[in-house]
């Protein structure tokens, strides 16, 4: 784990298309949906990688909600399969609330897949809302709220 840098790129970066194909891989192939089918809000979203020995490994962006970028969504969170249970999920998340307390982000939520909930709670996350279902699958709504000391 300590060879694991997380980074923050953008779509003109050369290990995007990485981060594309890992996210077809682990997010939409298993449930059958389209390739490339959940970048309509890439362009605004600030994109973090999880990167061993210059390979993608894992990916999250955040997505801006309002027009001061105060309120994000944390969305497309994906880890390799070979690296899930490894801690890169943590990383991942730890660096983006580093991130939200440099840029004033306050807020972030997300829609956790059912079987990520926990996940999330672990990571400080509290669900609200009622369960509902996105392209097939359960969900919660879930939020980070920044605490200022």
């Amino acid at each position: 784990m300590n060879s694991i840098l997380i980074q923050q790129i953008d779509m003109q970066h050369p290990l995007y298309q990485e981060e594309r194909e890992l996210r077809n891989r682990v997010l939409l192939r298993p449930y059958n949906l389209p390739d490339y089918g959940w970048e309509m809000k890439d362009p605004m979203a600030w994109h973090f990688l999880a990167i061993d020995e210059g390979r993608v490994i894992g990916c999250v962006l955040l997505a801006p909600l309002n027009e001061e970028k105060t309120r994000v969504q944390l969305m497309q969170m994906a880890v390799d399969d070979s690296w899930q249970g490894n801690g890169i999920g943590k990383s991942l998340v730890n660096s983006i609330k580093e991130f939200a307390a440099q840029k004033g982000i306050s807020w972030i939520k997300c829609h956790a897949r059912e079987n990520a909930i926990n996940f999330y709670k672990r990571q400080g996350f509290v669900v609200y809302g009622e369960e509902f279902e996105e392209v097939g699958i359960k969900h919660r709504y879930m939020y980070w709220e920044l605490v200022k000391e």
